[in-house]
């Protein structure tokens, strides 16, 4: 039983870090974090061995699939990309939770044929978690039903992606704004299909706002882990200025709840600031 919280990104302007090794540091405040990098293009293996050896062996990487696997080609013809793409991640070990599939918006329940042969192909030795963002996926039974049939079969997790807070009422900053043109409108889901489920939540500006609206996500946590599951937990917000403090929040609350949990690292000092 451990849960795990984190952020979208290690490092961010208004965040206390140090000039250099900031994912060392990030890894003393939370112990797990999105890899959106990977999305954009496949990692050198000595880049993620650097990423290793800043984090220690019970931090968690959610490592995103690249765009060419999963928006370019929609997971087909795709073997070579993906074994590339997974012994370039060899170097994370045990810090690679899994392999994160995020698919595009227009991925329907049409295109499930595609997600099932990748999935039956793609090796066994990697925990795989898949994003959805076609609405029928949330509001068609039969699409849900499908589609967890279909990740049930390899014992994969549905991703949802919480942005219930950040729809409640209407942008009143440019972040906000911002994140309501791009992220995913759909409703809200807290079913876990595995003993590892992943829910990334995004609250508002306002800190009191982005921890009114987690209060559910806090007894579902709590419930999970009374279960035996290990769940973790993104925390965003539109501009993730308060993201760090926030993820810490969170675990600190079902902490309380559930003392059993190891308490979080003790955050590093940072250094003192410099004209040079």
């Amino acid at each position: 039983m451990r849960l795990h919280v984190g952020c979208a990104q290690w490092t961010h302007p208004d965040w206390p870090q140090p000039s250099r090794e900031k994912l060392r540091s990030y890894a003393s405040w939370v112990n797990a974090v999105e890899s959106n990098t990977t999305f954009y293009a496949t990692p050198s293996p000595s880049t993620v061995a650097s990423w290793a050896a800043q984090t220690p062996s019970d931090f968690r990487f959610v490592v995103k699939l690249p765009q060419v696997i999963t928006h370019e080609r929609r997971l087909t013809n795709v073997d070579a990309e993906l074994r590339a793409f997974l012994a370039a991640i060899e170097p994370l070990g045990p810090r690679n939770h899994a392999v994160w599939i995020q698919l595009p918006a227009a991925f329907s329940p049409t295109d499930l044929g595609a997600l099932a042969a990748f999935l039956h192909q793609a090796p066994r030795d990697y925990r795989y978690a898949v994003e959805v963002r076609h609405r029928s996926f949330f509001d068609e039974p039969d699409a849900a039903g499908n589609l967890e049939r279909v990740l049930a079969r390899v014992d994969a997790e549905w991703i949802p992606f919480d942005t219930g807070t950040l729809f409640s009422r209407r942008p009143t900053s440019f972040a906000e704004r911002d994140a309501w043109m791009k992220k995913p409108r759909v409703a809200r889901r807290t079913r876990a299909l595995t003993a590892f489920p992943i829910v990334r939540y995004i609250g508002r500006d306002s800190v009191a706002e982005t921890v009114d609206g987690w209060g559910y996500l806090v007894d579902l946590v709590v419930h999970w882990l009374s279960e035996g599951r290990s769940p973790t937990i993104f925390l965003h917000t539109p501009d993730n200025a308060e993201a760090l403090n926030l993820a810490r929040h969170f675990y600190a609350t079902v902490a309380a709840a559930v003392p059993a949990l190891a308490p979080l690292p003790e955050p590093v000092a940072t250094e003192p600031p410099t004209l040079f």
